[in-house]
């Protein structure tokens, strides 16, 4: 095999960083230790790891391209043994960064991690969302990989440690500068920083440990709960790379419009509209609570009473007929707003009642008149003091 450094990736000297890459992991596959026994193998995969070192870094692709060494040259010389790092093991005593084991690298990337928390959104009725509810829900999530139990190989087989990086997940990459060799651990590009090289990967997850599939559970909502309440479902969420804990799974709720009642808080309103005779006579109406939308025990219905003269726009309170709180469980209440209403359509008979009805109280020709503005508290001590 040709010497080229290009023929031995098998690209063009116009090449970019992507097609580069692209040949050095297809060769790599190809040729690594792991996966070809081939003694002969071995020794391309070196040359051409040593081809990819050279073309991926930019300043020793550009001195191999002016026909130089992309190894050597440069402030202190090759094979002095002056670094960067040899400078800061000096002052701190190892640590700046060199081989694994030795000065304190990070080490592999971990196969299995914990799993991203997912969120799915809920829409319950008003009345569940007061009192609690049950649901059974359909989720699509990442779960373990029952072929290869999580580990990502096929069933018979395991991982085997990288040749490349003997386990430590990072190799050390050497670069001049005036200062003299600075040597930076980066991630072994044969295992992907894994430490580990899986040679024959599980079909049913591709290596990952994880499959997607929809899966029924059941979810509690707690009475209380309001439009952007968020239950958690503890390790109900998205499995991990390498059948690694379930992160968790929550669901927020959205409360439907109810056609009677709204929500403020823990507390309900709702508005009546009642006759023009009935406001004027009085009257008591029975209405449903909330609880009658789902048939639970408790009050299904109360009595409003409406007062002979009640007006339009006036308000009842009606205690611990509300929504119960998320926390204290203590009921907020229900106030009712009473409209009255005028007839708009009467025929001569009603209209000859009507009639009758102003004039016997004297509201035949009805002047109208402004109510005053609210009152500061200086004004009603002086309208006090002037009526003395």
């Amino acid at each position: 095999m040709s010497q080229d450094f290009y023929e031995l990736l098998g690209v063009s000297r116009d090449a970019d960083a992507d097609a580069i890459k692209k040949a050095y992991r297809r060769l790599a596959r190809q040729y690594h230790p792991d996966v070809n026994p081939d003694p002969d193998a071995q020794e391309t995969f070196k040359t051409v790891s040593h081809a990819y070192e050279v073309l991926s870094d930019p300043q020793k692709r550009a001195a191999y391209d002016r026909g130089g060494d992309p190894f050597g040259g440069g402030f202190g010389g090759a094979g002095q043994g002056f670094s960067f790092t040899d400078i800061m093991d000096a002052f701190f005593g190892g640590g700046a960064g060199g081989q694994q084991g030795s000065t304190g690298g990070r080490g592999p990337r971990p196969r299995v991690r914990r799993g991203q928390d997912a969120l799915i959104r809920l829409e319950v009725q008003l009345a569940e969302a007061a009192f609690g509810v049950t649901r059974e829900l359909k989720v699509d999530t990442a779960v373990r990989c029952t072929a290869c139990n999580g580990d990502g190989a096929a069933p018979g087989s395991k991982p085997i440690t990288c040749e490349t990086c003997h386990g430590g997940g990072e190799v050390a990459h050497v670069q001049r500068s005036f200062l003299g060799e600075i040597r930076t651990l980066r991630p072994c590009a044969a295992c992907k920083g894994f430490g580990t090289i899986i040679p024959d990967p599980c079909r049913e997850c591709a290596g990952d440990g994880r499959v997607r599939a929809r899966r029924s559970l059941t979810v509690k909502i707690p009475a209380g709960v309001d439009n952007g309440t968020r239950v958690q479902l503890s390790e109900q969420g998205e499995v991990g790379p390498g059948g690694g804990p379930a992160g968790d799974l929550y669901v927020e709720i959205h409360v439907a419009p109810h056609a009677v009642f709204r929500r403020n808080g823990t507390d309900l309103h709702a508005t009546v509209s009642v006759p023009m005779t009935a406001a004027a006579l009085g009257t008591v109406l029975t209405l449903p609570t909330l609880e009658s939308d789902l048939g639970t025990e408790g009050e299904q219905s109360f009595d409003l009473d409406i007062a002979p003269g009640t007006q339009s726009g006036i308000t009842t309170t009606l205690r611990g007929l509300g929504v119960p709180g998320l926390r204290t469980q203590t009921r907020g209440d229900l106030v009712v707003t009473v409209v009255v209403e005028t007839p708009t359509k009467l025929d001569s008979a009603q209209e000859d009642l009507l009639r009758e009805l102003a004039k016997l109280r004297g509201e035949e020709a009805v002047e109208g008149s402004l109510r005053p503005a609210h009152k500061s508290v200086f004004n009603r001590f002086r309208d006090a003091f002037s009526q003395h």
